[in-house]
């Protein structure tokens, strides 16, 4: 019996022995301190001598041994080492050195590789003399500088670590005090600078704002040879043409922003839910890039349901809770806001149904830039992580004409999918129509009944072949939608970005919308809110209030401009509306002027009509503000069911009310700014940025901080 337990323990110890002498796949994500990913980053096995990069998602794949020990170097970060242990699995955060900043690569002539020790850029930043002069970077900074034998006309600088992707991902350059250009940069004379300081994250946006995002670079001159001058004096002095500047080819539909109505001669208020946030992530690019944002980009609504907020999941049969608030408004001080949140049912990964899904990409020459088709590709790829063995996917591209590049494969097949995504190239027309055509074709083709059947169009929205204009693509996507297949329309890009079309596209098709501004973007609503993006629990979603009129003498919605409907098509089934995915949140705000106050923005009131009178409300609703009515079809059903809810008139002071009250009404005042209207009294960012850092809580992702600094960035175009 001894004998048999050694040659156990013998077998056991020859088979760890084996296993632990076995080379396997070690695969991970390298990411900052801030959980952005970190691309390039060196992975050595200091056993095989085998080593690898972390690609554009600070993914990494390397082949080692258990007992193996993994070196994580980058420059600007702390090296990391790991040891190889039972998991195939390593992801690692890197730390950033306090003795070394980020390496930046000069595209450049006239000079070679050299070093630069940091120095104070109080000089530099004399105009702002009144920043805290102890953010500047300590220790010293490693520039490489690659020079050609032919001029440039702007040096190319990249500061690693940056968290947003650009057409450039520039950072901000600052000369002698004074914002410059890369090509002012290019034409300065290197033996003209005296030194060179770099500032990244919370060392650059705190003093720059959102400009800073990307990096900044703040280069000082002997003698201060561009002190005080315009960018106008700067081209002047280094004798830089000035290049006349394209207009814009960006397309948004106009519309008036809603007008106060008076229950007694509009005693309905009615529209459509929309879950969609493009207009955010379209606005944050533009503040971003330090632009003017047009104001018909501005959708308020789209603004405020970007964020989410904590209501609680509902408990009875219906897919989503109801959920009710009034308090004073912050922007005109004797109305109130009455705010509406709904909350979707939030559904377990396992339990969703298969999904069939057909990508339908947009690989014409329009998509060529890096905020283009090659991030678009990777936020793909994001989505594609997400997959189960039982979903699959199709995609067909779109150029000069449509073709299938993938036919229907399992979401198993990782790596078949990844690789036809990678094959995809831009160039040629765009056959939009021709595209959508062919993609329904295959998710019809494909249909999973009870399952998610959903085409994802990726694209700029410049259709300029075949079924392009706007009527003629509400058409097709109207035809379209009858099929049963969902749509998610995701934008990139600008320039020529078409928000016009992808928000027809996704309004008429059973569908929603975002802009994929950066890969962060994607990350979010692609990875961490998939299920809400891409499972619909709830269609055809409708809400319709009756107001008061014993107390209610004027309201507005406030957004959801082209989400209106008529009274008599909340009940008709006919009529298409939003859709709800699993655990969405969707909110709505109506400002209210009670009874009694007198206000600047009412219109006259219409004289007592003779042939119809509408009868104010009995005493005995004096306690209720407005009954609210919301109708909704199951994913799969075409009739709908319908909730009512009784709104007590019971408000609050602004500050007693919740943080998702303040926050989101802090949004929607800044969008309302940024749209200039004429029916808040005041404009204040100082007031708008208190009230959303009053609401600012439940901000794991850091969303609504970034919000605040985007309102404190945007204070330069008051």
């Amino acid at each position: 019996m001894k004998s048999l337990k050694l040659i156990s323990s013998a077998i056991a110890m020859l088979v760890c022995f084996v296993t632990m002498a076995q080379e396997r796949t070690i695969t991970g994500i390298v990411s900052d301190e801030t959980k952005q990913p970190i691309p390039g980053v060196t992975i050595y096995n200091q056993t095989s001598k085998a080593n690898a990069l972390t690609n554009f998602d600070g993914q990494y794949s390397i082949q080692a041994k258990t007992g193996d020990m993994l070196v994580f170097s980058f420059i600007g970060y702390k090296k990391q080492s790991q040891k190889v242990e039972n998991s195939n699995i390593i992801n690692i955060k890197l730390l950033p050195d306090n003795q070394t900043l980020s390496e930046v690569v000069v595209m450049g002539y006239g000079t070679s590789n050299a070093e630069y020790e940091d120095r104070s850029y109080a000089r530099a930043e004399r105009k702002k003399e009144k920043r805290d002069k102890s953010l500047a970077p300590k220790g010293k900074m490693a520039m490489q500088v690659q020079s050609n034998a032919i001029y440039s006309p702007s040096p190319s600088i990249a500061i690693r670590g940056t968290a947003s992707v650009s057409s450039k991902n520039e950072p901000l350059y600052i000369v002698d005090g004074v914002p410059a250009t890369s090509n002012q940069i290019a034409k300065i004379n290197p033996n003209d600078i005296d030194n060179v300081s770099v500032l990244k994250d919370q060392a650059a946006t705190s003093i720059y704002g959102t400009k800073g995002s990307n990096g900044v670079v703040v280069v000082s001159t002997k003698n201060e040879l561009y002190k005080n001058l315009s960018e106008k004096e700067l081209d002047k002095k280094l004798n830089i043409m000035p290049i006349p500047t394209e207009p814009t080819q960006e397309d948004y539909d106009s519309f008036v922003e809603n007008a106060f109505e008076s229950p007694k001669t509009a005693p309905l208020s009615t529209f459509s839910i929309d879950v969609d946030n493009a207009s955010y992530t379209n606005i944050r690019r533009f503040l971003n890039n330090g632009q003017q944002v047009p104001k018909d980009a501005v959708r308020v609504e789209e603004m405020v349901n970007f964020f989410k907020y904590t209501y609680p999941q509902p408990k009875n049969e219906h897919p989503f809770s109801i959920n009710t608030e009034v308090s004073d408004s912050p922007w005109n001080s004797n109305n109130k806001i009455l705010k509406i949140g709904l909350q979707g049912k939030n559904i377990p990964t396992e339990d969703l149904p298969a999904s069939n899904l057909v990508f339908l990409i947009d690989v014409s020459g329009s998509m060529e830039d890096m905020n283009k088709l090659p991030l678009l590709k990777q936020s793909l790829k994001i989505l594609v992580n997400e997959l189960r063995p039982k979903d699959k996917v199709a995609i067909v591209v779109y150029a000069g004409a449509a073709g299938m590049v993938l036919a229907p494969t399992s979401g198993d097949d990782k790596k078949t999918i990844i690789n036809a995504l990678d094959n995809l190239q831009a160039g040629g027309s765009t056959a939009g129509g021709a595209g959508i055509e062919l993609a329904y074709k295959i998710a019809t083709e494909n249909f999973i009944k009870n399952g998610n059947n959903r085409v994802i169009l990726a694209t700029d929205g410049d259709f300029n072949v075949g079924s392009s204009s706007n009527s003629d693509m509400e058409k097709l996507i109207e035809e379209k939608r009858k099929t049963g297949v969902f749509l998610t329309c995701l934008g990139y890009g600008m320039g020529n970005y078409k928000d016009s079309k992808m928000e027809i596209l996704a309004d008429k098709g059973n569908g929603n919308y975002a802009y994929i501004d950066n890969i962060q973007e994607a990350n979010r609503f692609l990875g961490k809110e998939f299920k809400g993006s891409m499972f619909a629990i709830a269609k055809d979603v409708k809400i319709q209030i009756e107001f008061n009129p014993k107390q209610v003498q004027a309201y507005r919605l406030i957004g959801y401009e082209n989400r209106k409907l008529r009274p008599e098509d909340f009940k008709n089934d006919a009529i298409d509306a939003g859709e709800l995915g699993s655990n969405h949140t969707v909110t709505a705000l109506y400002e209210i002027i009670p009874v009694g106050v007198k206000s600047d923005f009412l219109n006259v009131q219409p004289d007592d009509l003779k042939y119809t009178k509408t009868e104010t409300t009995s005493s005995n609703y004096t306690n209720e503000l407005a009954t609210i009515k919301f109708r909704y079809k199951k994913p799969d059903g075409e009739k709908s069911i319908e909730m009512v809810q009784v709104i007590e008139n019971k408000s609050v002071i602004l500050e007693k009310a919740s943080d998702d009250m303040k926050f989101s009404s802090a949004v929607a005042w800044f969008g309302l700014k940024l749209r200039d209207s004429k029916l808040i009294a005041d404009k204040s960012s100082k007031e708008i940025i208190k009230l959303a850092k009053q609401g600012n809580s439940n901000d794991g992702e850091g969303y609504k901080a970034e919000f605040i600094r985007l309102v404190e960035g945007a204070k330069q175009f008051n």
